[in-house]
């Protein structure tokens, strides 16, 4: 997200363009479900938590976060315009095995190995809603044979933005249980047996102090949510990662 404000035209090409490709494929080769990634970054300067799907998300404060809420109506067309059923994912903050080397989980224990600082954006005060990718790939499953349907009762005169007359719907794929990254820092030092070296730094431009997902409506259609809880979800990274690192 925030290589988004370096590069934007990256963004733009693979989020936009990219996904203006898979949505094209879908609509001639017959794809009967088309489940696809977007992001809590699209709630943007929305306070009030926790996220639902429910809420408006007309203020993204990042660009890739207004590229993620580009796809989601992008995909909205395709279903309306040619009956493609298709569902998106807001992910929440994943951590884990074979994890982006760019995110923090994966950041802060290499760093904290090799004794390099941490760099702990506004101060460390921020609330994430880390979600272990296990709990991921559970919703993934779970929905891939579950096509989103139009829903008869959806009116323009009240537009719920979760759901559609067209078969198209969005999920919040969230731990449920924002965690301080302070916190998730002095778990990784516990489980490594080593301090953080940590280095302070002002709010990043783009960046919110919290997320918190909503998960009533994905418990509700397929009776799972995501509940991994943090420091067991972190030792298995860790233990994933020293090995990792053995074979590098």
């Amino acid at each position: 997200m925030r290589h988004s404000l370096v590069d934007p035209y990256v963004y733009a090409d693979a989020n936009l363009s990219g996904f203006l490709n898979v949505l094209e494929g879908c609509r001639h080769h017959g794809c009967r479900h088309l489940v696809f990634a977007s992001s809590s970054s699209v709630y943007g300067a929305n306070t009030r938590v926790p996220f639902r799907t429910s809420d408006n998300v007309d203020h993204p404060l990042s660009f890739y976060g207004a590229t993620k809420k580009a796809n989601e109506l992008m995909a909205h067309s395709y279903a309306h315009l040619f009956n493609l059923p298709t569902t998106g994912l807001r992910f929440f903050t994943v951590y884990g095995p074979w994890g982006r080397p760019d995110m923090a989980m994966w950041l802060f224990a290499e760093a904290i190995m090799a004794g390099r600082p941490i760099k702990l954006f506004n101060q460390g005060n921020m609330r994430r809603d880390f979600t272990y990718i296990d709990d991921v790939v559970q919703a993934v499953v779970r929905l891939i044979d579950r096509p989103a349907q139009s829903d008869p009762a959806w009116s323009g005169d009240q537009p719920d933005p979760a759901r559609s007359a067209a078969p198209w719907r969005i999920y919040n794929i969230g731990n449920n249980n924002p965690v301080e990254v302070l916190e998730v820092v002095a778990i990784l030092e516990r489980i490594i047996g080593k301090k953080a070296i940590r280095e302070l730094l002002p709010m990043q431009p783009g960046d919110v102090p919290a997320t918190y997902a909503d998960v009533d409506d994905l418990m509700r259609d397929t009776g799972f949510k995501p509940a991994t809880p943090i420091a067991e979800g972190i030792a298995r990274f860790v233990a994933w990662y020293r090995d990792y690192r053995q074979t590098r």
